[in-house]
């Protein structure tokens, strides 16, 4: 299966004492084979922000 289920965490939450706000999303595994890094939206700190992939 090529394809992997992956969880994005806030990398700025954690700074600002804020709850994390986390997304599932999809990855290639034969063509991202570092981290997956993704802006998305934080509801907490109301802005966009980079996610990560956590493991």
């Amino acid at each position: 299966m090529p394809r992997e289920h992956v969880i994005l965490e806030c990398t700025e939450a954690r700074a600002e004492n804020k709850p994390v706000s986390r997304y599932m999303s999809c990855r290639d595994k034969k063509k991202q084979q570092g981290r997956v890094e993704r802006k998305k939206y934080n509801p907490h700190l109301r802005r966009h922000t980079v996610h990560r992939e956590i493991r």
